[in-house]
């Protein structure tokens, strides 16, 4: 089955690596030059060397670790990069699979189980980042190594799952028990994460349907307020406002928390956002709640226009400086910050994932 399981890096990377005359720095091709990030490779326990970039956010506390979906490299989640750095005010580290963009070897699970690892120690050696600040994030295939290596760390901040699958076998086959030929199986080690985790999916997802995330919530042991993008699919999560509304809000309640201080996994009431979540019944009153929360915002802009007036919008944009303003930033990121349209136009030109991510070995593209 895992090798049936195919992987698809974008053919060809969507960008080379350079080193750069003088300095001796590396650089990455076709992407926009930023003096806040950092080009790196990486060896791996598996003797691969992948490709990595780390984006400072000089008033950062946390470090997002983010593992990419299957169709992309690191050319084409660059921008989405820079853009999430600035808005969740975050340090971020995202890095290609072996076999993907410019990094060696070839794609396979336990690749990537190595490749995440060798980032996170990255993270540790180089830039001195603890445990217990850092939050991983999944998207879609990437959840596979996320939830690998937070199952096995107990101090994490916490974990973002983005559309993300229970198992290999499970896209594929309505399956009821994991075999051990399957890949990526998630719904066992799910149970074993024990920081704070926020699962996104969306209603619509044709690729991995919204249920794989459901059922990974539904077994978190620590919960966070799910995010169910009403008529989002695999690849357009990011184009809704309350994506990174959202997002933004989990990262600011973990941030505060201030878990962990004597190694201790935080207790629920630290999740605010979780509490109407404690019985079968407050969580369907609650994920009603949700939903009737967001369906004025889940749409595209023209949508948003029809359904929201001028002055509501001017309210909302008043509340979000203000609350920017309050923070230790510079102009730049505070001018960046201030506008959540300018973020959803960012990655509306961006090529982060491929319908066909999930496909099995000869089927047609």
């Amino acid at each position: 089955m895992a090798a049936k399981f195919a992987f698809f890096p974008p053919d060809p990377a969507s960008y080379e690596v350079t080193v750069e005359k003088g300095a001796g720095k590396l650089k990455m091709t076709e992407v926009a030059e930023n003096e806040n990030v950092d080009v790196l490779k990486v060896k791996s326990k598996r003797g691969t060397e992948i490709v990595a970039v780390y984006v400072k956010n000089p008033s950062a506390k946390l470090t997002l670790l983010y593992s990419h979906g299957n169709a992309a490299d690191l050319g084409q989640m660059y921008d989405l990069f820079i853009e999430l750095s600035i808005h969740l005010r975050v340090n971020l580290m995202g890095y290609d699979y072996s076999g993907y963009g410019k990094s060696t070897g070839k794609p396979s699970e336990q690749n990537t189980y190595a490749d995440i690892e060798a980032a996170y120690e990255c993270l540790q050696e180089t830039y001195g980042v603890k445990e217990e600040d850092v939050i991983l994030y999944g998207q879609s295939v990437g959840s596979g190594p996320t939830l690998d290596l937070a199952s096995r760390l107990s101090r994490l901040r916490g974990v973002v799952l983005h559309s993300p699958i229970l198992s290999g076998l499970r896209v594929m086959y309505p399956v009821k028990r994991t075999y051990w030929f399957d890949i990526y199986k998630n719904i066992d080690k799910i149970p074993l994460v024990k920081c704070p985790v926020l699962v996104i999916h969306g209603t619509e997802d044709d690729v991995v349907d919204c249920s794989h995330g459901k059922q990974l919530w539904e077994l978190c042991k620590e919960k966070y307020e799910p995010l169910w993008v009403k008529g989002g699919n695999h690849c357009n999560l990011e184009l809704y406002p309350e994506y990174i509304k959202h997002l933004k809000k989990f990262v600011s309640a973990i941030e505060k928390s201030g878990h962990l201080r004597n190694g201790t996994v935080p207790s629920i009431d630290l999740m605010a956002d979780s509490r109407p979540r404690q019985s079968t019944d407050q969580r369907e009153k609650s994920r009603s709640s949700t939903d009737h929360r967001e369906n004025p915002r889940v749409s595209t802009d023209l949508r948003e226009k029809s359904r929201a007036s001028i002055d509501k919008r001017e309210r909302s944009r008043k509340n979000m400086e203000l609350s920017e303003k309050t923070s230790n930033v510079t102009e730049q990121p505070e001018k960046a910050r201030n506008s959540i349209d300018r973020f959803g136009d960012m990655m509306r030109s961006a090529v982060l994932c491929n319908i066909d991510c999930f496909k099995p070995v000869g089927t047609k593209v």
